[in-house]
């Protein structure tokens, strides 16, 4: 359990640190580039934890608190002493709308362009996934009134692409918040093109909270595999009851075994309570006394599990994976293609919530963040990067919302500059900073409160 709160707090602290490096650089930049004075680089907010004062004249800090950063430029309205005249040209107030723009406008434009860099690797070097093949739908279901049969293997949603189970997933999430009828282009289980639909038009917010597999009754495919270990955890209860890698798994309490689901039903039929199961170890058979560990999956249900994996066979896992890979040219072009769907879901999503039409429990902190990384970390370098680049195209969409205290606050104060032909007055600008400090608090408040809600259940 420590190693993984460590693992997710280390992996945290390289997102967060990779992620606003590469935002604060982008207005570091552009800002000595239009030949605005850079006083202060910062990572972290709070006491440094380390600083150098460059040749450049900027001081460069790490501070305590990783959840953010800044660049403190020369300017006329926060500066605390009088600026020596020879310097004013180069204060941030002086420049004109345009050069301000630019310098805020940086910020959020490198956190994309990193996704699209990190997209572009991932296309290059392969991205494993699950072939979206299905199993039979659930009875009742928009699935099943829309056609859909075991061995379908969904080639394109509503005109678009969909190589992987979580291709699949994310375009029926996008798809869904539209409430609108979903074309579904498969090949079923004797190689013909078909056209299945899902009618979303009188489905009850078909995706929220992201289950919208469960909601449209859709089912990957689930193979059937031989009762054998592949793997069993240090400290589960596989260990404790002398279960070993390679072990056939062949009768439970008398009963026959004849595949692994039949034997985790009985495991989770069995929590906290022993049964005995008769193994194959080495041509022999023996005996063991098993007793599950037990945990809730819903108020007051409970089911036994014992962290033992299954043994999938090689030739298995080559017909169910499919490696998504692309030349350099179309790697980039398929991660500015990712790059904008992704922003477009996340508006879209963020929209939702707005107007009472998504639930706010898809918020997530800084705590969600930290496990979300460490699962990533531990998965490899691949999952590790999807991650950081879903994390900085969403940092970016975010800071160009129009919410003063945000980049796109400052952005839409420069364009009303621009229009008007002169600043917002001072009284109305700091009116909308406390205004907008306020929205991102609460908004704060909600995401750590859904991170603490979630750690509970």
């Amino acid at each position: 359990m420590m190693s993984n709160s460590l693992i997710s707090l280390f992996a945290l602290i390289v997102t967060l640190g990779v992620l606003i490096t590469v935002h604060e650089f982008g207005h570091f930049w552009v800002a000595r580039r239009l030949g605005v004075k850079v006083l202060k680089f910062s990572i972290g907010f709070g006491k440094p934890i380390w600083r150098r004062l460059g040749k450049d004249g900027v001081e460069y800090i790490i501070a305590a608190l990783p959840l953010g950063g800044y660049v403190k430029m020369l300017d006329e309205n926060e500066s605390e002493v009088e600026i020596p005249p020879a310097d004013l040209p180069q204060a941030f107030n002086r420049q004109p709308v345009s050069a301000r723009i630019a310098i805020v406008l940086a910020g959020p434009l490198c956190n994309l362009l990193f996704a699209i860099l990190a997209y572009s690797v991932m296309f290059m070097v392969g991205i494993p996934g699950a072939k979206p093949l299905l199993d039979a739908p659930k009875p009742g279901s928009l699935a099943a009134a829309g056609g859909f049969q075991k061995g379908d293997l969904v080639i394109a949603i509503d005109g678009q692409p969909t190589p992987t189970l979580s291709a699949v997933m994310l375009e029926l999430v996008d798809r869904g918040m539209a409430g609108e009828i979903i074309r579904v282009n498969v090949q079923d289980a004797e190689d013909r093109a078909r056209i299945r639909t899902l009618d979303g038009r009188d489905a009850l917010d078909l995706a929220k909270d992201g289950l919208v597999f469960d909601r449209a009754g859709l089912t990957p495919l689930q193979p059937v595999l031989p009762a054998v270990i592949g793997s069993v955890e240090p400290g589960g209860a596989a260990e404790r009851a002398g279960l070993q890698a390679g072990d056939r798994i062949i009768r439970v309490d008398g009963e026959a075994v004849t595949d692994w689901q039949q034997w985790r039903s009985v495991v989770e039929r069995h929590p906290d309570q022993p049964f005995t199961a008769r193994i194959e170890r080495g041509g022999a058979e023996q005996t063991l006394e098993i007793t599950p560990d037990s945990r809730e999956i819903a108020q007051g249900q409970r089911i036994g599990f014992i962290k033992a994996r299954a043994d999938i066979p090689n030739d298995l896992v080559r017909d169910l994976q499919v490696v998504v890979r692309y030349g350099p040219l179309e790697a980039v072009g398929a991660a500015v293609g990712k790059t904008w769907d992704m922003s477009l879901l996340t508006l879209r999503m963020l929209g939702r919530m707005l107007v009472g039409k998504a639930s706010l429990d898809n918020l997530s902190g800084p705590i969600t963040i930290a496990q979300f990384a460490g699962q990533a970390a531990s998965a490899g370098f691949i999952a590790f990067l999807s991650m950081l680049a879903l994390v900085s195209l969403s940092l970016g969409v975010l800071n160009l919302l129009p919410v003063p205290v945000l980049d796109g606050g400052h952005l839409l104060f420069y364009l009303i500059e621009l229009i008007k032909g002169s600043p917002l007055s001072e009284t109305v600008q700091n009116l909308g900073q406390r205004v907008g400090m306020v929205v991102l608090l609460l908004l704060m408040g909600l995401a750590l409160f859904n991170d603490f809600s979630r750690l509970l259940e």
